[in-house]
């Protein structure tokens, strides 16, 4: 039963199939029963009622009887009593009665069990009836517009559920973001067990030598350090997915606020520099892949290496030396106000990032315009652009946008480097101020919140596989 008859309306139709695909062999399956439990357990009794009324019972009664009636039991009995006493005889071994009868009544049973099923299916083939489950008898249910109508409240979880499984792109979205969600509280709880076992006192190291013991007890007691580990690290999880951090350390400052106005600065950091990395660095890595051992390609892929080479923190310092000091053409320090003061700190950290997608992309791109395909498409007569935009390039980008993920999550993390050459107030160079205390709800906050952030790119990488290549997109929807 696939619960997609065709006098069923279309919707119905597809929430009966889908509920059936999910009950079968789903890890769904437990969350489906869950967010529709009040729904389950009227259809339960449903059941059970129905199951009284089945033509499948009523077969297996009336076959079982006729078994009984003819003497099988007896006769299977009968039959195992002998091949059990032969057995022992032969092996000269002592008929224990009791024994025996287990054994045979054991035998007796599988042997009956199994016989009258398969009468009970022959007969079931013969009729074309099929065994009520409750399952079917969902699906059945859920095909009736009534039935929706009356339990749309109660199991609306449920059915956004299914309709979520039932649409390939929304239930990839919807897993991704459910592992994010495992992989942000494991980083919470790996930072925070880091923190706890670190050697560093935040009292001791906030209030100074001079402080005494009483004052130590009274900060750790303010701030609940002197809660154990569970409790503390259960506080910490909370108020990361509440959004409320509390107060820091040091400067009594609401966390939440000090992160949403030092957030934004190095993701716009980070962004503009990636941007800047994908404008040049896919160009030149295609302009080097087509035109191998080239002066161009050799031009760029030195250049290239000597980006991957340059320090951050050294690169920013010549930069600062050069543009500002000797030219005065660029301010050496961020300014909020001043566009200008973006241009280094946006070079100095997109230029490991272009370096690396320039390597990439050339050497995805040489891999794939020696493929099979591509020589098949230049002998059918394709144009060389043709063959490079629509078949070369789609299918190397895809390492590379996988390159450009993992590293702007390095970008956003390694920030702090950058932003302490030019003095920005941004989230690195924050956690990295606070980390020495330790400062645990600064912490907290900064490095979450920077792998909430990369999580939910990663996400957005994911999902432009499928645009970029039609296989992926075939997979997800067979998935």
């Amino acid at each position: 039963m696939d619960g997609r008859a065709p006098n069923q309306p279309k919707l119905l139709s597809n929430l009966s199939y889908v509920y059936g695909k999910i009950m079968s062999h789903s890890s769904y399956k437990f969350w489906v029963i869950l967010l529709g439990l009040p729904v389950h357990v009227v259809v339960f009794f449903y059941y059970l009622y129905k199951q009284k009324q089945d033509m499948y019972l009523s077969i297996l009664r009336e076959t079982r009887a006729k078994l009984l009636e003819s003497g099988y039991k007896e006769q299977l009995a009968s039959e195992f009593k002998d091949e059990y006493i032969r057995k022992q005889t032969f092996f000269g071994k002592k008929i224990n009665q009791k024994e025996m009868d287990r054994q045979i009544k054991k035998w007796t049973d599988i042997k009956f069990a199994k016989t009258l099923q398969e009468q009970v299916d022959e007969q079931l083939d013969v009729q074309k009836v099929q065994k009520l489950t409750f399952t079917s008898c969902f699906q059945a249910l859920l095909s009736t517009p009534l039935f929706f109508v009356l339990t749309l409240i109660p199991g609306l979880p449920m059915y956004l559920l299914i309709f979520l499984y039932s649409n390939s792109y929304l239930k990839y979205i919807f897993e991704r973001l459910i592992m994010s969600l495992f992989v942000i509280v494991g980083v919470a709880i790996f930072v925070f067990t880091i923190l706890y076992i670190s050697p560093f006192n935040p009292a001791a190291n906030i209030l100074g030598e001079t402080a005494t013991k009483e004052q130590i007890a009274s900060f750790n007691q303010i701030y609940g350090l002197d809660q154990p580990y569970l409790v503390q690290l259960w506080e910490a999880v909370k108020g990361i997915l509440t959004f409320d951090l509390g107060n820091s350390f040091t400067g009594n400052e609401d966390v939440a606020a000090s992160i949403a106005n030092k957030f934004p600065i190095t993701f716009t950091l980070t962004m503009i520099s990636l941007v800047m990395a994908i404008v040049i660095a896919i160009p030149i890595g295609i302009i080097s892949a087509t035109k191998p051992n080239s002066f161009l390609d050799y031009s760029f892929m030195f250049l290239a290496l000597i980006g991957l080479s340059i320090p951050n923190f050294w690169q920013g310092l010549i930069f600062i030396l050069n543009f500002s000091i000797k030219l005065q053409w660029l301010p050496a320090t961020y300014s909020p106000g001043n566009s200008l003061s973006m241009i280094m700190p946006v070079v100095v950290l997109g230029t490991a990032l272009t370096a690396s997608v320039a390597r990439m992309t050339r050497s995805s791109m040489l891999e794939v315009i020696n493929e099979d395909y591509i020589l098949t498409a230049k002998s059918k007569g394709l144009g060389y652009n043709q063959v490079l935009w629509k078949h070369a390039i789609g299918n190397a980008i895809i390492p590379v946008i996988t390159v450009i993920g993992l590293l702007f999550g390095g970008m956003l993390g390694g920030a702090a480097v950058t932003e302490k050459v030019f003095n920005i107030s941004g989230i690195g160079s924050y956690i990295v101020d606070k980390q020495f205390i330790p400062d645990i709800p600064s912490i907290m906050g900064g490095v979450v919140y920077v792998a909430i952030t990369i999580s939910l790119v990663n996400l957005i990488i994911d999902i432009s596989y499928a645009f970029f290549d039609p296989r992926i997109r075939s997979k997800m929807r067979q998935y």
